[in-house]
C-alpha cells in the first residue's frame, strides 16, 4: 500500500461482502477497523416493509449516524494511524436519490453538503460489484432479520444505482472489483493478490483482475 493510502473505504451494494473484506484488510494491513452500525437504525425494518412511508426517517437517521461516527474518528486522530471502513459518507446520496421524494430531496440537499464538507476524503475507495442474483444469495446467508423482506427488485435498483454513482466518481482513487468469481474469504491467494493491487494504487481508476 502506498504510504499516503492510510484511509481505505470498502463500498458496494447490500450483501456484496464489504464488512468481511474490511475485517480481513484490517488484520493484513494493520489498520484500525471502522464498521457502519446498521442495526441501530430503528426505522430500517419498517422501511423494508413500507419504503415510501419510512424512507425519509430511515435516510435521515443514517445520514446523521454516519456523520457523527466520521466526526468522532476525526477528533480521535485515527486517520493519521490508518484505518479501513466498510462504508463511506458519500454513499448516503445513492440511497437518498433512490428512495426520497422530490420535497424530501430538497431538504436533504440543504443538509448533506454541509455535513460532507467537514469530513475527510478516503485515500482509496474499493468498490465491490456483483450480479443481483449473487447479491440475493449472499443476503439469504446473512442473519439480519430486517433484511428478510428485501425484494429482488429493490436490490437490483440499488445495484444499478451504485454502478451509476461510481461511473462518475472522481473524488478519490478507485479500485473496482467484480466479486462474482472471487472469494477473498476462502482463497488466500485472492486476498494476497488484492493487497498487491492496493499497494500499487496511486491515482485514477483501476479494474481489478486476479493474477494468473
Amino acid at each position: 500500500m502506498q504510504k499516503e493510502n492510510r484511509y481505505l473505504v470498502i463500498e458496494g451494494p447490500v450483501g456484496v461482502g464489504k464488512t468481511r473484506l474490511a475485517e480481513m484488510l484490517s488484520q493484513e494491513l494493520n489498520l484500525q477497523l471502522v464498521l457502519e452500525v446498521i442495526e441501530d437504525n430503528p426505522f430500517l425494518k419498517k422501511f423494508y416493509a413500507d419504503s415510501k412511508r419510512y424512507a425519509f426517517e430511515t435516510q435521515t437517521f443514517f445520514l446523521l449516524s454516519r456523520f457523527r461516527q466520521q466526526m468522532e474518528l476525526s477528533q480521535g486522530d485515527l486517520f493519521s494511524q490508518g484505518l479501513v471502513a466498510d462504508y463511506f459518507f458519500q454513499k448516503d446520496r445513492i440511497f437518498a436519490y433512490l428512495n426520497l421524494n422530490e420535497d424530501e430531496l430538497k431538504l436533504y440537499e440543504r443538509l448533506q453538503p454541509i455535513l460532507a464538507s467537514r469530513l475527510a476524503q478516503p485515500d482509496l475507495v474499493i468498490y465491490l460489484q456483483a450480479d443481483t442474483d449473487v447479491l440475493m444469495e449472499r443476503i439469504k446467508e446473512r442473519k439480519f432479520d430486517f433484511e428478510r423482506g428485501i425484494s429482488r427488485a429493490y436490490i437490483d435498483e440499488v445495484n444499478r444505482a451504485y454502478s451509476r454513482f461510481f461511473f462518475n466518481y472522481q473524488d478519490s482513487p478507485l479500485l473496482i472489483i467484480n466479486t462474482n468469481e472471487i472469494d477473498f474469504v476462502r482463497k488466500k491467494s485472492d486476498l494476497n493478490d488484492l493487497i498487491i493491487q492496493i499497494r500499487k494504487m496511486k491515482s485514477g481508476v483501476r479494474f481489478y483482475s486476479r493474477a494468473k
